[in-house]
């Protein structure tokens, strides 16, 4: 038996609600197709939410013109979503917990962001909005299709439409860049 199947086989032997949280933390359910708990998209949300808001405030100081925009967008869009969650947890809709503050994984992002300046800046957040639209988007569809709380099933399947628009603005926004870049590479 290979390692990976025997850690999988471990993980799926473990308590359920153990063995949602480190599948859901390690990508497993992501690549799976399966649907993280309640209290593991609560918090994969609120955390992303989080992250969407300041990351997006440094844009709009540090960034082009173009990421300027795309994050005045995204810090209404991201505020509104974290408070129609918080509305869903206060409202006893949902039982989980918010948490206050970013993971480390996404600490270690934003402070990535807050060293860089210029065409550093411009990257960075390019490639980490695409990648995090990307696992907000699957967060989402997984949670849309087989959630197990109905309000928060609901709620996943209705603001989906808008974090599929926010990747393709994010792609756009690297692609546009990256046509930048190139362009003034060729014209040198």
């Amino acid at each position: 038996m290979n390692r990976t199947a025997l850690v999988l086989g471990c993980l799926l032997i473990a308590t359920p609600a153990l063995a949602e949280s480190v599948t859901e933390k390690t990508g497993v359910n992501s690549v799976l197709g399966i649907a993280p708990s309640t209290e593991d998209f609560v918090k994969q949300v609120a955390i992303s939410d989080m992250f969407e808001i300041q990351s997006n405030q440094l844009a709009e100081r540090k960034g082009s013109a173009a990421q300027q925009a795309f994050a005045k967008q995204m810090i209404t869009d991201h505020t509104k979503t974290s408070s129609e969650l918080k509305s869903l947890v206060s409202d006893g809709k949902v039982k989980a917990a918010l948490p206050t503050a970013l993971d480390s994984a996404h600490q270690a992002k934003l402070d990535k962001l807050k060293n860089a300046n210029g065409a550093e800046f411009n990257e960075t957040f390019d490639e980490q909005q695409v990648a995090a639209h990307k696992d907000a988007v699957s967060l989402f569809e997984r949670y849309a299709k087989g959630g197990d709380n109905a309000a928060l099933k609901n709620w996943a399947g209705t603001t989906l439409p808008k974090l599929q628009h926010h990747l393709e603005m994010a792609q756009q926004l690297d692609r546009d860049r990256t046509n930048t870049t190139s362009e003034s590479k060729a014209n040198k």
